[in-house]
């Protein structure tokens, strides 16, 4: 993997987003402060986002594979025998755009397609051992830049993101729960 500068990649990413957690108002404001607290929480992980896809592409340069693939694949790979209507809902995608990527990984031997059981017109994707590795190393490389990024930080900085992840990851489930609900209800509370 060729070496990522120190400082670049994830790190100013998750520093900025650290910045962004601290833009409540010292005083008074309340629900402006929350709103500035969640639009510096969005453009935060919207640049670690960027931050880890560059970082990555950066790290293995001969991946064939499109973000966009390596998504639908890795959510393929979670639920064997998903259904390209189930993947354009849970991606929120256009059914057009996964058929694309869908027949694009199934030429490259990444995913096979079976007719369910219970009824023979609907397809089951699958990922194959080539597209599990593919996931796998996509992975590696993103765990291996995310590492590499954390070791420019200071302990501090460290620890207050080890302590974050239990928040991440429900605040994940908290947007996957409202992404299966109507979008009427994102509006201002």
């Amino acid at each position: 993997m060729p070496a990522i500068p120190p400082g670049r990649a994830a790190a100013g990413g998750m520093v900025n987003m650290a910045r962004g957690l601290e833009t409540a108002p010292a005083s008074g404001g309340a629900a402006r402060g929350a709103i500035a607290r969640a639009d510096g929480l969005a453009e935060g992980v919207a640049r670690l986002r960027r931050a880890l896809r560059r970082g990555a592409r950066v790290a293995s340069p001969g991946n064939p594979l499109a973000v966009a693939q390596l998504e639908l694949l890795s959510v393929v790979a979670e639920h064997p025998g998903t259904r390209p209507g189930q993947l354009a809902r849970l991606l929120h995608m256009r059914p057009n755009t996964v058929t694309t990527i869908v027949n694009a990984l199934t030429a490259r031997g990444m995913i096979t397609r079976a007719s369910a059981d219970e009824d023979g017109r609907a397809i089951e994707l699958t990922a194959t051992d080539a597209g599990q590795q593919a996931v796998h190393a996509w992975q590696a490389t993103n765990a291996a830049v995310l590492h590499l990024a954390l070791s420019t930080l200071s302990e501090p900085q460290q620890r207050a993101l080890a302590a974050a992840v239990p928040a991440i990851d429900a605040l994940a489930q908290a947007i996957d729960r409202l992404a299966d609900t109507s979008p009427a209800d994102y509006g201002p509370r």
